[in-house]
């Protein structure tokens, strides 16, 4: 079956930065609605009229896929404020932020904790891929119609990449989730 729009694919995948560092490896393939919300754009339109089996490498700019840095969404945060357990790596929400944190952070956001020192801690708003470029490779495991269910919902349940919430206990801090 050939990739058209409405369509389910599994894909496992090899993620770069440009310099040849590995940012991610997907081994067990995992299924996406292809014209839904679950993949890129720039991989929609790459995978169309492939097949099981094929493989397919892009490299993908910032402003294709999470945007450039932004250093507005950085945020230096009395360490007081946070919970003893908190570790680098975690994800918060906006809204989840604790009271006394700058008003500038947006509540509808995802904020990354990515330094912690004994007097403050640091926020980051932008996406963890956000500023890099990157190379993927991807290989095609199978294609199959999509559900009327999956069709409705746009979605077969998961995102191109998705970061670890703060009350997701199954991942170590920092992970990229499938």
């Amino acid at each position: 079956m050939e990739i058209t729009e409405q369509c389910v694919v599994a894909l496992t995948w090899t993620l770069k930065d440009t310099l040849g560092e590995e940012l991610d490896v997907l081994d067990e393939p995992v299924e996406f609605l292809v014209g839904g919300n679950d993949l890129l754009p720039i991989i929609e339109n790459a995978l169309q009229g492939h097949c099981a089996g094929a493989s397919v490498q892009l490299q993908i700019e910032p402003e294709q896929a999470f945007g450039d840095f932004n250093d507005q969404l950085l945020f230096l945060e009395p360490r007081h404020l946070f919970p003893l357990e908190l570790a680098e790596g975690l994800t918060l929400e906006g809204s989840a932020l604790p009271d006394g944190c700058n008003p500038l952070a947006a509540k509808d956001a995802l904020y990354t904790i990515t330094d912690i020192y004994p007097d403050h801690v640091v926020i980051d708003g932008n996406h963890p891929l956000a500023g890099i470029a990157i190379r993927i490779a991807l290989r095609i495991e199978s294609v199959r119609d999509a559900t009327q269910e999956e069709i409705d919902r746009g979605s077969c349940g998961t995102g191109f990449f998705k970061v670890q919430m703060a009350n997701d206990d199954d991942q170590p801090p920092g992970s990229l989730l499938h």
